[in-house]
């Protein structure tokens, strides 16, 4: 992810919409990060903009995306491995 910090950055030099409530003479620290953004099986980029505008699946397109990830041939995992694989994750923040 990309990261841009600016330390004691001066609040004039900040656009209109990002003052408001601020003191013009304050300085403040300021963190630029590109969002993550999720695409979507046909390769779409996800944005939450056009989300309303994106018509839903069809039954059909349904029914597709699961078969293709049903030939991606991944292998199962059983409730009793999940919870294993979950708790020995969430134990290595205890070590």
């Amino acid at each position: 992810m990309n990261k841009i910090v600016r330390e004691h950055y001066p609040v004039a030099n900040l656009p209109e919409d990002l003052r408001v409530g601020l003191d013009d003479g304050a300085r403040v620290r300021v963190v630029l990060e590109v969002e993550d953004q999720p695409v979507f099986a046909d390769g779409a980029v996800f944005d939450f903009a056009t989300l309303a505008e994106r018509p839903p699946l069809t039954i059909e397109e349904t029914r597709e995306l699961i078969r293709q990830v049903r030939s991606q041939d991944r292998p199962s995992v059983s409730m009793d491995e999940a919870v294993s694989r979950i708790r020995a994750l969430r134990d290595e923040w205890d070590d």
